[in-house]
């Protein structure tokens, strides 16, 4: 969303990009270190993890084990996790921006109070919008014989649930990872008499369920537990998995989720991250912006451009005749992004060094400090602009579904919204730098 124009002359921006959007893989997990809170990592590639936030949220009481995320669609991220080894509760937790999380409620869900036990919820949001939290729950505690069960959201804030219903799934299985491809729903879970992570299919969530690989049957052998997917932008998928028995974390790729590589110990977390969930978001389609020095104008506001303005970003009244330190103020050198070469980041020409960047939902300037957060934050994924007309937009590469728009003339990061106001406000043409 940045517009620069000199003498009224705009630069178009070439094709769009063939690579489309731009995918990250943000991870929630405790760790070996503290099953109190929890940490967040992320990657560009489902494979190399970057800690983005340690110690990111700790429940008011209890524990944070096996925390699952999903992306709303208020745009906020919501965790369920276990809120402790013994007892009949979940935890639910939320975040705007992944950095200030706000404890919602623990729900009941167990089936026989305290002396039970209640494991692994997580997440499956179906293909007809329903929000499911799938857990594992025992009557008798720790050593007995677990079973999954759903409760489904009964309205959109999620915060009122149904009864638990069983899954149909037969004693003793923990951990069940779903995910619905066509009309057959997949579910990967633990064995938890043997330790073999199987896999079964229905096509309903109720079941009846069908084994379609039990023991042995991937190779990856024994000791296996929390298992969870994510797709890959070839369309194959990874399941992640915790070999717990030797303290290493693995994952394995298939093409169909019916047969599936051999397993590959995961680079930098295996030993450190437990138990986690991986949530792939994209941004951008993937419409292209012209490198190197260029200014942004907005498209409902056309005398105005994108300014940096004592580290806040506004968009500002300028022209060719502006004086020179105003419009090399609204002068960016478009660059790869920092967290992302398929998306771009706007390196100010006043301070080398400094990008626009997100911060508590507000576009600053500031220095690069080198760490994950900063490239996330500076990098920004072009879409053709609402606007029409030749704009572009920029999504958030770290916050999907999150645009660079104005209000009261102020940058920021909001959800996109349907009308002509938001389509204008986050709509910009690239133009000659204006210094």
């Amino acid at each position: 969303m940045l517009g620069l124009a000199l003498a009224g002359v705009a630069v178009t921006p070439s094709p769009a990009a063939a690579a489309g959007p731009a995918a990250h893989y943000l991870m929630t997990a405790f760790t070996n270190s503290s099953e109190s809170n929890m940490y967040i990592y992320d990657s560009p590639n489902a494979t190399n993890f970057t800690q983005i936030r340690a110690n990111a949220y700790r429940p008011p009481s209890g524990l944070i084990r096996d925390p699952s995320v999903l992306r709303h669609t208020d745009g906020q991220y919501y965790i369920v996790y276990t809120t402790n080894w013994t007892g009949d509760t979940i935890g639910f937790a939320r975040s705007p921006d992944l950095a200030t999380w706000t404890f919602l409620r623990n729900v009941r869900v167990g089936l026989n109070g305290a002396t039970g036990s209640t494991w692994a919820p997580e997440w499956f949001k179906d293909t007809d919008g329903s929000v499911h939290v799938v857990f594992s729950a025992s009557t008798t505690g720790t050593a007995g014989q677990f079973r999954p069960y759903r409760i489904t959201a009964t309205d959109g804030a999620l915060s009122a649930w149904t009864a638990p219903v069983a899954l149909g799934i037969p004693a003793n299985y923990i951990d069940s990872h779903i995910v619905k491809i066509g009309g057959t729903y997949h579910n990967f879970l633990k064995n938890e008499t043997t330790k073999y992570i199987e896999h079964a299919t229905a096509t309903s969530l109720s079941g009846p369920w069908s084994f379609t690989g039990t023991g042995n049957w991937a190779g990856w052998g024994s000791g296996l537990e929390g298992p969870a997917l994510t797709r890959l932008p070839d369309g194959r998928w990874r399941l992640y998995f915790d070999n717990y028995t030797a303290g290493r974390y693995y994952y394995a790729d298939s093409s169909d989720l019916n047969s599936f590589g051999a397993k590959v110990e995961l680079p930098g977390l295996s030993g450190t991250a437990r138990h986690f969930t991986v949530l792939r978001e994209d941004s951008g389609d993937g419409t292209a912006l012209p490198s190197g020095a260029r200014s942004l104008r907005s498209a409902n506001f056309p005398d105005r451009y994108v300014r940096a303005r004592d580290n806040a970003v506004f968009i500002d009244p300028l022209s060719a005749s502006s004086p020179l330190a105003d419009r090399r103020a609204a002068t960016f050198t478009v660059v790869p992004g920092l967290a992302n070469a398929n998306c771009y980041s706007l390196e100010s020409v006043t301070a080398p060094g400094s990008y626009l960047r997100h911060y508590s939902l507000r576009l600053r300037t500031q220095a690069n400090d080198g760490s994950a957060v900063f490239r996330g934050d500076a990098t920004f994924c072009g879409r053709a602009g609402p606007a029409g007309g030749g704009t572009v937009s920029l999504e958030s590469y770290n916050y999907p579904g999150r645009y660079l728009r104005h209000y009261n003339y102020e940058l920021r990061l909001d959800l996109r919204e349907s009308g002509a106001t938001f389509a204008g406000d986050a709509s910009f043409t690239v133009t000659a730098p204006l210094a």
